[in-house]
């Protein structure tokens, strides 16, 4: 099928664009009314997420309510080391739990790699549908947590400033913490070649954790990992669509991501686009407003993404904030945001 506005795949592959196209972490969610409605009836996230029609509905408002670029799928990263055998639970105010940890070989023995047809077939599903009822208007994209960050909350069991439970482990035991990485690798790969076949238009993995890795660990347990993920995902004719890596915080990997087989480099608003640009000069950048831009006054905002269009240029480049947008921010200022991106941001 061919998209009414293909604009963010063009600016991804680094072909020439009439304005840069513009998305948003966490656009789906409760910076909208509408969401907020739907997240009701279905009783709570995890059931909103594993209801495919429900999911579809969320992921389609914010291009009709927002009028952003691209819809991406609503789901979570945490699904993977469910599909894995490790059910986790969303608890309010506190995030995801994850009732059992791994954090041994005997652990390990009991994860299987999973099938995504038979363990994620209600993301495949609402991507179905999304496909569907979008019905060419703006790209789908797809995604999945990077191994190291489905690593820490596999092992610590909840979300951490630190991480010391995971990190610990790099160091205790090397070789557990390589296997278990291997294996949500694997999964990950099934899983969004399998998201790319039932529809997806771009793929972005999250590396949300990448930031408490030194640049040395990083090179051993995050980005070889992410490069299998780029390679299999390149490499198969039948799933070849570009390839997002967003690092939160591994401002020092900049150029090594660049380096891999993906399509897009995600930067946070602590990554200067100049700078950004000199280290990773031939491949498209992605963000980086900081998500708090959105709190200040329409004139602020309009400012601010100016600004950051100016320093990015228009070609090979993604307008997109440095992290998901925040619960409470206000919907018009995110209208305002994105309505500046396409005056500014037009050739």
């Amino acid at each position: 099928m061919n998209l009414q506005n293909d604009l963010l795949l063009r600016a991804a592959r680094g072909e020439q664009v009439e304005r840069v196209p513009v998305w948003m972490m966490r656009q789906a969610g409760r910076i909208l009314a509408e969401y907020r409605a739907v997240r009701e009836q279905a009783g709570s996230f995890i059931k909103l997420a594993t209801t495919p029609e429900l999911a579809a509905e969320v992921t389609i408002q914010p291009v009709d309510l927002l009028g952003v670029d691209a819809a991406i799928i609503f789901s979570d990263i945490l699904v993977v080391p469910e599909a894995m055998g490790l059910p986790y639970e969303m608890i309010e105010q506190r995030g995801p739990v994850f009732p059992t940890t791994v954090r041994t070989s005997a652990d390990l023995d009991k994860l299987r790699v999973s099938d995504p047809e038979e363990h994620l077939g209600y993301v495949l599903d609402a991507i179905k549908i999304v496909k569907r009822d979008l019905n060419g208007r703006v790209p789908l994209i797809g995604f999945a947590g990077a191994p190291f960050t489905i690593f820490c909350y596999m092992t610590e069991g909840k979300g951490s400033k630190t991480f010391s439970v995971a990190k610990k482990l790099l160091y205790t035991d090397p070789a557990f913490s390589h296997a278990l990485l291997q294996k949500i690798t694997d999964s990950t790969i099934a899983y969004l070649k399998a998201q790319v076949t039932a529809g997806a238009n771009l793929v972005q993995i999250f590396d949300s954790w990448a930031g408490i890795l030194s640049p040395e660990q990083y090179r051993t347990y995050s980005l070889p990992y992410i490069k299998q993920i780029c390679d299999a995902l390149s490499e198969a004719a039948d799933v070849s669509v570009p390839v997002t890596v967003f690092a939160k915080g591994a401002f020092f990997a900049r150029q090594e991501i660049g380096r891999l087989n993906c399509s897009v480099v995600g930067l946070d608003w602590n990554m200067d686009p100049a700078e950004s640009r000199q280290l990773v000069p031939d491949i498209t950048l992605q963000g980086n407003l900081d998500p708090c831009v959105l709190y200040s006054s329409f004139d602020g905002i309009r400012a601010e993404v100016k600004k950051m269009i100016d320093t990015f240029g228009k070609q090979r480049y993604i307008a997109n904030l440095g992290h998901g947008v925040y619960p409470d921010t206000n919907p018009d200022n995110v209208r305002c945001f994105i309505e500046a991106v396409k005056e500014f941001g037009a050739v």
